[in-house]
């Protein structure tokens, strides 16, 4: 039997009737039609599915859709001023810290979570921050530079 449920995502109110394993990056992607959050692993291992769930980055595949009834979800479509990138993405796109894009979603997302907690963290703590984060494609050298340079002040703010 579906389930109803409602948050907001991105700033705005959404709801819908989901099955009580509905995932949440199944939600936002199916049912939203916001793609940017990816499925990358199905085991919570690579997180490219990270969103902010009340301010805080979760992996949104091990949250059920219905967990999340009443919740603030940013994704990274939310991230952006309309066509002016958050800083962070500014960072990313900068630093060339990303190659095929795919982990970069939830690369950003910690990132930004990251930032919040910690104004100027040092190599090391970036790199202990995004040890749930996978990337296949970059050895995250520069994902690494991005942050330090968003941290910084470098990217446009």
């Amino acid at each position: 039997m579906p389930t109803a449920v409602s948050m907001t995502v991105n700033g705005k109110a959404v709801s819908g009737d989901v099955e009580a394993r509905t995932l949440l990056v199944t939600f936002i992607r199916e049912q939203l039609g916001l793609t940017g959050t990816h499925v990358g692993c199905d085991t919570s291992q690579c997180g490219a599915c990270v969103v902010h769930i009340d301010g805080e980055s979760v992996k949104s595949c091990t949250v059920l859709a219905a967990q999340a009834n009443g919740a603030d979800i940013m994704t990274i479509e939310g991230l952006a001023d309309g066509e002016t990138l958050h800083p962070m993405q500014e960072a990313f796109r900068e630093n060339h810290a990303l190659q095929c894009g795919f982990c970069t979603p939830g690369m950003v997302m910690s990132a930004v979570d990251l930032l919040k907690n910690n104004k100027n963290p040092s190599e090391q703590e970036i790199r202990e921050w995004l040890e749930g984060n996978l990337c296949r494609c970059t050895g995250y050298h520069n994902i690494v530079k991005a942050i330090k340079a968003c941290a910084d002040g470098a990217a446009a703010r």
